[in-house]
Parts: structure tokens; C-alpha cells; sequence
């Protein structure tokens, strides 16, 4: 194998780790909160790396430049954090409820309680 053949090999296996430790996130956080701050950070960077294998694995072993595999990792990057964000947002602001162990609620005084949605 060639030192490229060896750099993908160890960004695929980065990716494929990022990604088991955004399901064991999404599985063992006890609150949704949680669970979307390993979906949102994790899957993020794990989806990008086994991209970035892939492009990488077209551009050096079969010469070939595929331009919408950066497009998709651009637009994952993009896209994944803020769709956490803003699904955690409209969480905080129908009343979803925080897990015992967390104890700081910084949106509290941005959400007002008779703001939320009967």
C-alpha cells in the first residue's frame, strides 16, 4: 500500500469513529438536548471525513476529480449544525424538559414562559 492508500485508510477509520460515537451519543444521552449536540457535532465530522476518504480515494488512486463530493461536504457542514440548532431551539421553546443533570438554562430569559406555544 501507498502512503496515500494509508492516509485514507486512517481517515475512513476517523470517520466510521466519529460516526459509532455520534450513535452511542444519540443512544446513552439522557436528554434531547444532549442527543442533538452528538447528532449536530459528531455525525457532522464523521460524514464529512468518510467524504473526504472518498474524494480523496477518486482524486489520487483513480485520478479522477469528482467536485461533488466537496460540494456535498460543504454543504453538510452547513446544513447538519444548524438543523441541530434549530431543532433544539423549537425544543427549548414548546417546554421540552432538561435532563436532571444538567443544571444551567442560558435561553431561560430569552424564551419568556408565556411565550410558548399552548
Amino acid at each position: 500500500m501507498s502512503a496515500i492508500e494509508w492516509i485514507i485508510s486512517i481517515i475512513l477509520l476517523l470517520g466510521a469513529l466519529l460516526c459509532l460515537l455520534a450513535a452511542f451519543g444519540i443512544n446513552r444521552l439522557p436528554d434531547v438536548y444532549s442527543r442533538l449536540h452528538a447528532a449536530g457535532k459528531s455525525s457532522t465530522l464523521g460524514t464529512a471525513s468518510l467524504l473526504l476518504a472518498t474524494f480523496l480515494y477518486f482524486l489520487f488512486v483513480q485520478e479522477q476529480f469528482v467536485g461533488k463530493i466537496m460540494l456535498t461536504i460543504i454543504f453538510i457542514f452547513i446544513t447538519s449544525p444548524m438543523a441541530a440548532l434549530m431543532i433544539a431551539r423549537s425544543a427549548h421553546r414548546v417546554g421540552v424538559p432538561f435532563s436532571d443533570k444538567n443544571g444551567r438554562d442560558d435561553l431561560r430569559e430569552t424564551y419568556k414562559k408565556d411565550e410558548h406555544p399552548k
